[in-house]
């Protein structure tokens, strides 16, 4: 059974308009319509500023070079965020992604003496199963998110340390292996990491917007209540978000490490919070029902410029960019808190 319009598309309003009412038949006012653009579009806004001053102040950061830099650091983040994206949708959250990252770049470096395949599927495998069983406890047993997926995120780094001797091991990939090209190759001057996280986030956006299953997550943030009344597979869909969540994670590690040519065992900490703090300063809403892909995508690369930025600077370290991103997280959630008030008195 197919959602219906007024419970799948983000940041919609009622289609109809009632005898008397001021509301266009069939359609958004336009300060609703300006107000959903706000939502889920002023962070490119935000993100073109930054980079128009960033150009003008610092002649090094337009350089070609540079944003292909910038482009591939992002790259990695841009991949665990999509899959939180989607679990944020649904209204709920994944603490365990960052060290999911770190344990997949593991596995992936230690299956790669056996060739590409291994080095990719040992890491899915193991992180899907994390992810799964994530979504499992949430959706059928019925858990809080966050204690699920913080128990997840000890657990993960837990195994991490154990498969590494606590850290002591570190796995190396085979120089010149298929692996190792997936990882530091390069079409048109563009590493394959920005191209693989192009095509996941263009992927993802079809799904989300373009399917039954994407407008599912949409109601079921929106209203888990409602949407099983609907007859819709409620937990079905928070159990694949998980799963899916699970597998980016993963493989975005797996990416990491074959860019790296090692699985790096300091990695991911933190990583979860980059990765909500992209999809909420994106547009996505932490209460679910309402985010985009596209609005991630400029999340993550405002981060990622704002951190760029801070290099350029030199004078400042690396610690400001979690107090700018802070800050950013702070402004945008007030700011939805805004639009919500607004259009619940239009």
């Amino acid at each position: 059974m197919n959602p219906t319009p007024s419970l799948t598309a983000p940041a919609t309003g009622v289609k109809g308009s009632a005898p008397g009412s001021d509301r266009p038949a069939g359609g958004l006012t336009a300060a609703e319509r300006l107000l959903s653009l706000v939502q889920r579009q002023g962070v490119l806004a935000v993100l073109l500023l930054v980079v128009v001053i960033a150009s003008f102040a610092y002649p090094t950061f337009a350089s070609l070079d540079n944003a292909r830099g910038v482009l591939v650091q992002a790259s990695f983040l841009a991949i665990v965020a999509l899959g939180m994206t989607l679990v944020i949708i649904t209204g709920g959250i994944d603490l365990s992604v960052g060290s999911v990252f770190a344990l997949g770049g593991v596995l992936a470096a230690w299956a790669s003496q056996w060739g590409l395949l291994p080095a990719l599927l040992v890491p899915l495998l193991v992180c899907g199963a994390i992810g799964t069983l994530n979504g499992l406890l949430i959706a059928r047993a019925g858990m809080a998110p966050f204690i699920v997926t913080l128990a997840s995120l000890l657990g993960a780094r837990g195994l991490l340390l154990a498969f590494t001797d606590e850290g002591a091991t570190t796995y190396l990939v085979p120089k010149g292996s298929a692996f190792a090209e997936l990882g530091q190759g390069s079409i048109g001057g563009f590493g394959h990491p920005i191209l693989v996280a192009l095509v996941l986030l263009g992927i993802g956006g079809l799904v989300l917007q373009r399917t039954s299953f994407g407008q599912t997550l949409f109601a079921v943030g929106g209203s888990g209540d409602a949407a099983t009344l609907m007859g819709l597979p409620v937990a079905r869909a928070k159990v694949t978000v998980y799963l899916l969540s699970g597998l980016l994670a993963g493989f975005a590690g797996a990416l990491n490490a074959a860019r790296l040519s090692s699985g790096v065992t300091i990695i991911g900490t933190g990583m979860e919070l980059d990765a909500i703090a992209a999809v909420v300063i994106g547009g996505t809403l932490l209460v679910g029902g309402a985010g985009s892909i596209s609005g991630t995508l400029w999340g993550v690369l405002l981060l990622a410029v704002i951190q760029n930025l801070i290099n350029q600077i030199g004078s400042l370290n690396s610690s400001y960019q979690s107090v700018v991103s802070g800050g950013f997280l702070i402004l945008v959630v007030v700011a939805q808190r805004y639009v919500s008030r607004s259009r619940r008195t239009l």
